[in-house]
């Protein structure tokens, strides 16, 4: 029997010094040090998956640079994608309020083959600190924004990072897309079909 490859391009958007490049070397490399230097342009890695045993899927992440003046190049940059990852940092208010202004500008540049925005999920980094967003803000922004949903991570302590990708590939694999906003974490509660309906609190 014939392997199938598929190859999905994620996006891992954000302010700068919210956890981007650390979230991708953990992700990726099984690796976190707390000394690098800030993305200049886009960085990428490739993560491949044996999921299933006909099907392996090729993860190519784009880190791209948080600094403004890197905005400009984002339409060329989102081009092809196929989901995106926009994190923020729980200690930085101002990042997760700007965390806005990036779904904005994703979905103003980024479709499918379909004509629709791709799947994004959110991502509240750095709960190993003092958290100083309140949760129900983090689930109005998510669904003010249409996000696929929200999850809390600690890159540095390797909390929720390889469970946040696997939920997010699992919906790129799926054979219908949910549209369904919410919590989606801690990863023993990641969403299942017979989750979806309450996840918003309806």
């Amino acid at each position: 029997m014939n392997e199938k490859e598929i190859l999905f391009k994620i996006l891992v958007v954000g302010d700068a010094e919210v956890g981007k490049t650390s979230f991708v070397r953990r992700y990726v490399n099984a690796t976190y040090d707390k000394n690098y230097k800030a993305t200049v342009g886009v960085d990428f890695a490739l993560k491949v998956i044996p999921w299933s045993e006909t099907q392996t899927v090729r993860l190519q992440l784009w880190d791209i640079a948080g600094q403004e003046r890197f905005t400009a190049m984002t339409r060329v940059y989102y081009r092809r994608a196929s989901a995106c990852v926009i994190m923020f940092d729980v200690a930085q208010p101002n990042s997760f309020h700007n965390a806005a202004k990036w779904k904005k500008d994703l979905d103003s540049k980024c479709f499918n083959s379909s004509g629709k925005n791709i799947p994004c999920i959110l991502v509240a980094n750095k709960i190993d600190l003092p958290m100083k967003i309140d949760k129900d803000e983090i689930n109005n922004l998510c669904k003010e924004h249409q996000f696929l949903g929200w999850t809390e991570m600690s890159v540095k302590d390797d909390k929720h990072v390889a469970e946040t990708m696997e939920f997010l590939v699992a919906e790129l694999m799926s054979p219908s897309a949910t549209e369904v906003t919410g919590y989606v974490g801690p990863p023993e509660l990641l969403l299942t079909e017979d989750s979806k309906r309450s996840c918003c609190g309806s």
